[in-house]
């Protein structure tokens, strides 16, 4: 297994850093925060995501895609945590992208073109309590002539409001708690009976409470199949892990960097506050974190590539790891700005705020602490 990147993803990453330092700097996002923006990110930009050939990297080849992997993607990810871009790639091109592929060819069909043009937004409606617990789906789905009847409410949709089409895991059978007997819909964002109530996150992205009271849909709805979705559930939820630990090694890097470099400028006593020992030392503890987090995530994200059994259990240990790590680095950074951090001014705090909002997507590093211990019979 390699542990660095070969030529061609060496390239990718260079014109990815170069596009979203360009295009999609964290001034991009202050811009789109503060117009009060209803969809948090720039529908321009993701055409441009597009034109670079990012929104088709993990569509297979024989569906017009690029046909690469989740090493590739998350290589777009870093780079997009590394300078804040607000856009719906992780949500759109990762974990629907990833659960589309289990779909017949019909969706595929259907939805594909559209993220490959990136013209087509796709939000995964999966959370229902506070804390993330996918066995605890609750949202019914009940046979209704050749299809089903959705009720029930999902909230924390990523970019819910402005989706195209939701991904929608709800209960066929079963009990809430149970693995066996949840089903993957594809809810189209008119459909009768479906309602939005959307909200800013705490890093000024858009997301969505849904509600489903009575959502008919057909039996070509149901990604994979009937009463067993949690096998499609698992890969999008590896998926979604794995692609966010790569965004928390970005914004941890991010950060990281910020906060070297006012270390190198800022002078106090006289002397350039990064020539005392202490801070010396709390730099070096923390890019030893960051290095350690890019390593997990890269394990990860070969395994998934591999389809190797082991990636269900490094999707985790890189979710965690990057989620402690990236918190050091948001953390210290604030302290080592000073009284400055805390001010909207300078960028530090954004990166705060974004690594607490990719902290809880799809578990935070308590749930994957605890599924890393029971996963390895503990």
């Amino acid at each position: 297994m390699a542990m660095t990147y070969n030529e061609d993803q060496s390239m990718l990453r260079d014109s990815a850093r170069d596009f979203m330092k360009t295009e999609a700097p964290v001034a991009h996002l202050r811009k789109y925060r503060d117009m009060d923006c209803k969809d948090g990110f720039s529908h321009d930009l993701w055409k441009q995501f597009s034109e670079m050939g990012f929104t088709g990297i993990l569509i297979p080849d024989a569906d017009g895609g690029l046909g690469m992997g989740h090493v590739e993607a998350g290589i777009v990810l870093e780079e997009i945590g590394r300078n804040l871009s607000p856009s719906p790639f992780l949500s759109t091109s990762v974990v629907a992208v990833e659960a589309l592929k289990a779909a017949d060819k019909a969706m595929r069909d259907r939805w594909f073109p559209g993220i490959l043009a990136g013209e087509t937004v796709i939000g995964i409606a999966l959370e229902e309590g506070k804390k993330h617990h996918p066995e605890k789906i609750a949202v019914k789905a009940e046979r209704s002539g050749n299809g089903f009847k959705l009720s029930g409410a999902k909230q924390f949709v990523v970019q819910g409001s402005s989706a195209d089409m939701l991904i929608v895991a709800a209960r066929t059978g079963g009990a809430v708690g149970e693995t066996d007997g949840l089903t993957l819909f594809a809810v189209d964002k008119d459909a009768a009976g479906l309602s939005m109530d959307a909200a800013r996150t705490v890093d000024s992205a858009m997301a969505a409470r849904v509600a489903f009271d009575g959502v008919e849909v057909t039996a070509d709805a149901v990604i994979g199949d009937v009463d067993g979705g949690w096998a499609v559930l698992s890969k999008m939820l590896n998926a979604g892990r794995t692609g966010s630990a790569a965004e928390m090694v970005g914004v941890g890097t991010g950060a990281m960097d910020l906060t070297f470099d006012y270390l190198k400028q800022r002078k106090q006593f006289g002397r350039v506050i990064g020539e005392f020992q202490a801070l010396q030392h709390r730099a070096a503890h923390l890019y030893g974190e960051m290095e350690m987090a890019r390593s997990a995530v890269l394990k990860a994200q070969n395994f998934l590539d591999e389809e190797d059994p082991r990636a269900e259990l490094y999707a985790s240990v890189a979710k965690a790891k990057a989620g402690l790590a990236c918190s050091l680095s948001v953390r210290e950074g604030v302290q080592m700005h000073g009284g400055i951090g805390m001010t909207d001014e300078y960028d530090i705090g954004l990166y705060m705020k974004r690594d607490r909002a990719l902290a809880e997507f799809m578990g935070d590093i308590y749930f994957h602490a605890d599924r890393v211990a029971k996963l390895n019979g503990y």
